[in-house]
Parts: structure tokens; sequence; C-alpha cells
């Protein structure tokens, strides 16, 4: 890992927990349970990343494991580095191809967002939040 890529994961784990806090605030403000992760790759491929998750008042419900669903639609981006639900490949096993994460890609590597646990637009809105106040961080 460069310098540069491993002061980017310092400033992610510096940040993690209140871009968390902003993604579950905008959960709540729009009336959401489910789960919120965040994630950073380092580098311009996948070979690592760090994350951290949180939990918006449930993990899941009867039918849906929003821990589950969270964790497929980052690994969906982390392969694709595109938006889960892009449809830029054929769908994989242990994937879902649900919208909802967001990814931008930053001097150092990329950074994820994702949410899981209402309507993937819901989802999106939720990630896209998050991102964008997280991505200033790293500029």
């Amino acid at each position: 890992m460069t310098k540069k890529q491993k002061d980017a994961e310092k400033i992610f784990i510096t940040n993690a927990d209140e871009v968390l806090q902003i993604m579950k605030q905008e959960a709540l403000r729009m009336n959401l349970k489910g789960v919120g992760i965040v994630c950073f790759i380092p580098g311009n491929e996948t070979q690592s990343w760090v994350s951290k998750m949180i939990v918006v008042g449930a993990t899941g419900n009867e039918g849906y494991n929003f821990i589950a669903i969270a964790n497929s639609k980052a690994s969906e981006m982390a392969e694709t580095l595109q938006n889960s639900g892009s449809k830029v490949r054929k769908v994989k096993v242990g994937e879902f191809d649900y919208i909802g994460g967001a990814i931008k890609k930053i001097d150092s590597g990329y950074l994820i967002a994702t949410f899981s646990g209402a309507s993937g637009e819901e989802d999106l809105a939720v990630s896209q939040k998050g991102l964008k106040w997280f991505s200033t961080k790293f500029e």
C-alpha cells in the first residue's frame, strides 16, 4: 500500500463513524430501518477493503437480512467499480443486483456507501447522502 493509500485509510477510519451517523440520520428522517455500510478500497482495483457498519433500528425483518443485502451491494460494487444494480454485467451468484449502493473514485482508491432496508431508490438516497459528505474528507 502506498503512503497516499495509507493516509486515505486513516482518513476513512477517523471519519467512518461520523458518516454512518449521517446516513443513520438520513434514514431516520426518511422513516427507514436498515443497515448502512461504508468501505474504502485502496488503489485502482479491489485487493482489500476497510469497512464499518451501522444498524438503524433493525438488522432485518421476517423475509430479508439487511446485513447480507448491504454486503452483497458492497461486494458487487467492489468488483464492478460501479453503483450496485448498474447491470454492467451478468449478475453473479451471491449478488442480488439491487440498487442502493454508491461508489466514488477518489485519488487513493474508492469509497463505497450502501444501505439496505427500504426500496432501492430510498436506499440509494441514504447511500448518496453519506458518500457526498464522506468524499469531501478525501479532497
